[in-house]
């Protein structure tokens, strides 16, 4: 009885280390996209939409349209960042209404034809890290007393 409950215990604690590395590895894979999604938003975005992201970038004079504050997108989303709609935004399966004729550059078809990870799979985690980095630079609410 003792060996199967030993056992039993160390099944539960190798499983239990199991799930926290694999929190972990997950924990670690967002903040390595959030990163890359920075360094991506800084190459590709912050020139119009500014290098925190509220439309102020060495750009944005030139346009005929401000570039819109990506901070505040949750905000105009009644609190709810909504990803899959920003997805498509940036991959150029949905057209901004306020651009006109698109001043944004379809980000989906500019990394397909870079040189270097345009593949499927490339273009598809390098819209995915923009995503998330911009969801993490939401600007909270703060409520008033």
């Amino acid at each position: 009885m003792k060996t199967i409950r030993s056992s039993a215990v160390v099944i539960a604690v190798v499983g239990g280390t199991w799930m926290l590395a694999q929190t972990g590895a997950a924990n670690a894979q967002a903040v390595e996209a959030i990163e890359s999604g920075d360094s991506l938003y800084r190459t590709y975005c912050g020139s119009c939409h500014g290098p925190a992201g509220r439309g102020d970038g060495a750009v944005a004079p030139f346009l005929k349209v401000p570039p819109a504050n990506l901070t505040q997108i949750a905000k105009r989303n009644n609190g709810v960042f909504p990803s899959e709609r920003i997805y498509q935004i940036i991959d150029g399966r949905e057209v901004v209404k306020t651009h006109g004729a698109s001043q944004m550059p379809i980000w989906g078809d500019a990394f397909s034809k870079s040189t270097s990870g345009s593949d499927v799979v490339a273009v598809t985690a390098k819209i995915k890290a923009l995503v998330e980095y911009l969801a993490s630079s939401q600007e909270k609410s703060v409520s008033k007393p």
